[in-house]
């Protein structure tokens, strides 16, 4: 019979980020990106039952029994904060395990553009980070609250699900609030949160039409809000939001997205050359005079010729950041083209830094 503390130690040991525990195989790990088993009896039944009933509470099975399914987060001994997802699979329990971050690491230790520190010191408006699943957003938004506590005066409030890394008061005062444990949801949160004297709001995540118009409305009339998406960059991240509004709206969302956009970060986590880790490649868009031109006039393709000219104003397009992680060594050529919006741009990027 597996026991939770074990599978727990072995994740840490092995630097896995996520578990999963299935029944009819034993834990397996992801680590670097790749799902890899572990040696040993395949899980029951009856051990995932003992396992799921070892790390929830009473009140959390039985919203996983009306709900077929449960989201929660917890501490585990010295192992530290993780963040569990709960399903069925043929009437057994199984589950999505995340190793949350035991401490948060600094810009440069997570291969972050400086300029994102420039985004804490905003005074309002809507800062975006973007990306698939397990890209670490929050992780970039943990990073944000903990410059802004360090350094400034603030009351921050964040709408998580769930939380994954608690931040201790420092200059500011931090109020994490966790869906389903704190509140009803990210929408109801979000709307309270407005009368509770905040500075920034930071929403999990962005899923309703009704929260991305609280969160437009609320970086428009003077706080600081910060948010993720699951969009694969700045443009689309755009396009996605101005899509998600009937025709009626139209005009007016792309108005006050334009008048309250600050910046958007679009994150990928890619294998490193020497398959020892992986590494962030990065974009960055900056809603800069002419990008908010753009967006009033639904012109928002035509953003990506900003990003490309944009090292002026630290922007950075996010197959220029593949092809500086190339030069440097630290993805391969295949990676890069694999994961380039514009495949013919990187390589003739590429056949001119090799003919300099």
């Amino acid at each position: 019979m597996w026991q939770l503390d074990a599978i727990f130690r072995n994740a840490r040991r092995f630097g896995a980020s996520d578990i999963h525990l299935v029944r009819g195989v034993a834990p397996i790990y992801r680590i670097n990106g790749e799902i890899r088993p572990v040696e040993g009896a395949p899980l029951s039944k009856e051990n995932l039952d003992d396992l799921l009933h070892e790390m929830t509470s009473e009140r959390q099975r039985k919203t996983l029994e009306e709900k077929l399914a449960l989201c929660f987060s917890s501490f585990w001994n010295d192992v530290g904060r993780f963040r569990a997802s709960v399903y069925y699979h043929a009437l057994c329990p199984e589950m999505s395990i995340r190793l949350c971050e035991t401490k948060i690491r600094t810009l440069a230790e997570l291969g972050l553009p400086e300029v994102i520190g420039d985004f804490s010191r905003l005074p309002n408006g809507l800062v975006l980070v973007t990306g698939p699943t397990g890209v670490g957003k929050t992780t970039t938004l943990n990073v944000i609250v903990d410059m802004i506590n360090q350094e400034q005066r603030k009351k921050v409030i964040m709408i998580e699900d769930p939380v994954e890394f608690v931040h201790r008061n420092s200059r500011s005062i931090i109020v994490q609030q966790e869906v389903l444990t704190d509140t009803l949801s990210f929408q109801s949160a979000l709307l309270n949160s407005l009368r509770q004297d905040p500075d920034v709001i930071v929403v999990g995540e962005m899923r309703s039409l009704e929260t991305i118009e609280t969160a437009l409305t609320a970086a428009e009339t003077g706080h600081l809000v910060l948010a993720t998406l699951h969009t694969p960059d700045s443009v689309q991240t755009i396009q996605r939001i101005q899509s998600a509004f009937p025709p009626e709206q139209q005009n007016f969302i792309n108005l006050q997205l334009a008048n309250s956009l600050q910046a958007i970060i679009s994150q990928k986590l890619l294998p490193r050359a020497n398959g020892n880790g992986r590494v962030l490649a990065c974009e960055v868009c900056i809603a800069t005079f002419a990008v908010r031109n753009k967006i009033r006039e639904r012109n928002t393709h035509l953003i990506y010729n900003d990003l490309q000219a944009g090292r002026a104003n630290k922007m950075l397009l996010m197959d220029t950041s593949l092809l500086e992680l190339y030069e440097r060594g630290e993805i391969t050529y295949d990676t890069a083209m694999n994961n380039a919006r514009d495949q013919k741009y990187l390589k003739l990027r590429v056949e001119e830094s090799a003919e300099e």
